[in-house]
């Protein structure tokens, strides 16, 4: 159940929406929002951030829905609301802004809920395999009281070669799923080892490596021999004189 009892306090805001204005805001301890929906004028505000905080961290998460109640309107009205939005600090990563959507509790919405995988699939307690979930939200469409803050789905059984897809999830009459039935959401995949390097490359590695040194040597003995060959010329030459 995604519905809580939280009554959120919130502060209309007024004047011009500029950056120096939210700094100012967010300085006071209070962070900017922006309500909207149900056929009802957006409403600029400021909320308790540690409110928001303790709600997006809850079980349901961002679908939680909850009561906001804003300062100067009729004493005693609150409007079912949920977060659509949020945005942190990219450094410090303190929240910075949300945006929040009225609900009507008797209309059904679409929600992304996440998926949990519980128990060890045959594949990794057997088979030596990892289990890589590759959908970890799915669409489904419900009345507000009834959005799951989970969906839970037992994988003892998955094993190498199957795919576990959006249709093997528990399906109850209350959620209408609108993620393709055939989305595959796990599957065993093999753990990959590191390839030795092949011995014809360690070994031309190896030879090119040496090259140069060949080189190096090389060259001295060709000077060497060049100047010997010279010596032996002028001693030849010096013997025809003689004679």
């Amino acid at each position: 159940m995604s519905v809580t009892n939280e009554v959120v306090t919130a502060t209309p805001r007024e004047g011009k929406f500029t950056k120096n204005v939210a700094r100012r805001v967010r300085v006071s301890g209070k962070i900017p929002a922006v309500v909207y929906g149900a056929q009802q004028p957006s409403v600029a505000i400021t909320v308790d951030p540690k409110q928001i905080q303790r709600i997006l961290y809850s079980e349901s998460g961002h679908n939680t829905i909850f009561d906001l109640e804003v300062t100067g309107s009729k004493a005693g009205t609150k409007t079912k609301v949920m977060i659509v939005d949020w945005q942190y600090e990219p450094i410090r990563g303190a929240l910075m802004h949300i945006d929040m959507k009225r609900i009507a509790m008797d209309k059904a919405m679409r929600v992304q809920v996440p998926i949990q995988l519980q128990g060890v699939p045959v594949g990794v307690k057997t088979q030596g395999g990892i289990l890589d979930q590759i959908l970890r939200e799915v669409t489904v469409e419900c009345l507000p009281a009834d959005i799951p803050s989970h969906i839970d789905v037992d994988v003892s059984e998955l094993a190498f070669g199957q795919i576990l897809r959006v249709s093997d999830l528990p399906h109850g009459g209350k959620l209408k799923f609108i993620t393709d039935e055939e989305t595959a959401v796990a599957h065993i995949t093999a753990i990959r080892e590191e390839v030795a390097p092949a011995a014809d490359a360690v070994a031309a590695a190896t030879t090119t490596a040496a090259e140069p040194e060949v080189m190096k040597k090389g060259k001295p003995e060709t000077a060497d021999a060049a100047a010997d060959a010279k010596k032996g010329d002028k001693k030849d030459v010096k013997k025809d004189a003689k004679k």
